[in-house]
């Protein structure tokens, strides 16, 4: 299992959603808009072989890592869990079975399985990878409660 982002190019208009937020107080900045204004990324998870999320288009990155983040609390507790998009009306469902994870879409036919703790790892992985870019970009993001969440 694979999953990464990638923060956009200068050039590209996702790169505002970055630099918006710099000029705001970053510890005041509230969950409303850093899930849905703030930090656009290409993101791409592939679990054995199958594209779960293409990183041909943008998503906002701390709204992927809380749903992620939730879905890691879900999964690690023994029950299943959802996450979905803001951009998008598809949900990627994850379902235990035994010590693997199925995961399937509501808009996909692939259906595919990773093992329960290699998934773990990978959102927490990918959990503090986006936590860590964060404040390295706006150190101030730390002391805010909803970044805080993420870590």
């Amino acid at each position: 299992m694979h999953i990464s982002f990638s923060v956009p190019d200068f050039d590209s208009p996702w790169r505002s959603t970055w630099e918006a937020a710099k000029r705001e107080a970053p510890e005041g900045l509230t969950e409303m808009d850093l899930r849905y204004k703030f930090f656009g990324a290409n993101v791409e998870m592939v679990v054995d072989g199958v594209r779960v999320i293409s990183n041909s288009g943008f998503v906002t990155l701390v709204d992927l890592a809380l749903s992620l983040s939730h879905a890691e609390r879900c999964v690690s507790a023994g029950e299943d869990a959802e996450f979905g998009f803001t951009e998008s009306e598809e949900v990627i469902y994850l379902r235990r079975e035994g010590g693997l994870i199925a995961v399937t879409s509501s808009n996909q036919p692939w259906r595919v399985t990773v093992e329960c703790g290699e998934l773990v790892r990978a959102f927490s992985n990918f959990t503090r990878e986006v936590h860590a870019r964060l404040t390295s970009e706006i150190p101030g993001l730390a002391a805010n409660p909803v970044i805080q969440r993420i870590a």
